[in-house]
């Protein structure tokens, strides 16, 4: 006999990878009848989302799949769990950003996935180091994910995190993209905290360290 729990969450994957979005509403629906807000995004929105970014990563999704997915549940959970919901509000302030390129892709999804798993943060979008240095003082964030498409980006991140220590901001560094990928060991070498290789990477690190600066 199948799970029935199981099936579930394979009837929401499969809405959203065919861009359903009155299907993933109203399975979604069904879920919070039964549990609280976030208890829902907890069962079926992020472990959907973070099995697509595995299908992706395996080739078996395209892109586009996995961007539309976070995006349809993006607009799915404001609605259970709007802007000004306690448990968006109660967390570190946390941002998003493409550090000196403009390749936006990858931030988008990543945004999207965080929003959708409850998450809330701010979204930059391009800002050069002294720039985003000001940003990070006057939000006062705990932490902040990067967004990078080419290598001379990724470098620049060493130049950033040189000049958080100068500000003695104490601000936790995600970071992810192309570079990130071809070179494991280049987040730590740039003196970044942690790294993903998705955008469903980021919902576990991001977990952590909230834990870790609360």
């Amino acid at each position: 006999m199948e799970n029935p729990e199981l099936v579930q969450l394979e009837r929401f994957e499969s809405s959203l990878l065919s861009m359903n979005h009155m299907e993933a509403k109203y399975i979604l629906s069904q879920i919070s009848n039964h549990e609280s807000p976030i208890q829902s995004i907890e069962s079926m929105v992020i472990p959907v989302l973070e099995h697509i970014g595995a299908s992706w990563e395996n080739g078996d999704i395209s892109l586009s799949q996995v961007y539309m997915s976070g995006r349809i549940c993006e607009k799915l959970v404001d609605q259970i769990l709007p802007a000004q919901d306690p448990q968006r509000i109660n967390q570190p302030p946390m941002a998003i950003v493409v550090l000196d390129d403009y390749h936006m892709l990858g931030k988008r999804i990543v945004y999207s996935a965080l929003r959708a798993s409850g998450f809330e943060l701010y979204d930059y979008n391009h800002m050069d180091i002294e720039t985003l240095v000001s940003q990070v003082k006057k939000d006062k964030l705990s932490i902040l994910l990067i967004s990078v498409l080419m290598f001379p980006s990724a470098l620049h991140i060493k130049d950033l995190c040189d000049r958080l220590d100068e500000e003695n901001l104490d601000v936790k560094i995600i970071v992810g993209g192309a570079p990130f990928r071809f070179d494991p060991t280049l987040w730590q070498r740039i003196g970044a905290d942690a790294m993903g290789l998705s955008a469903s990477d980021a919902i576990p690190l991001v977990r952590k360290f909230m834990e870790e600066v609360r």
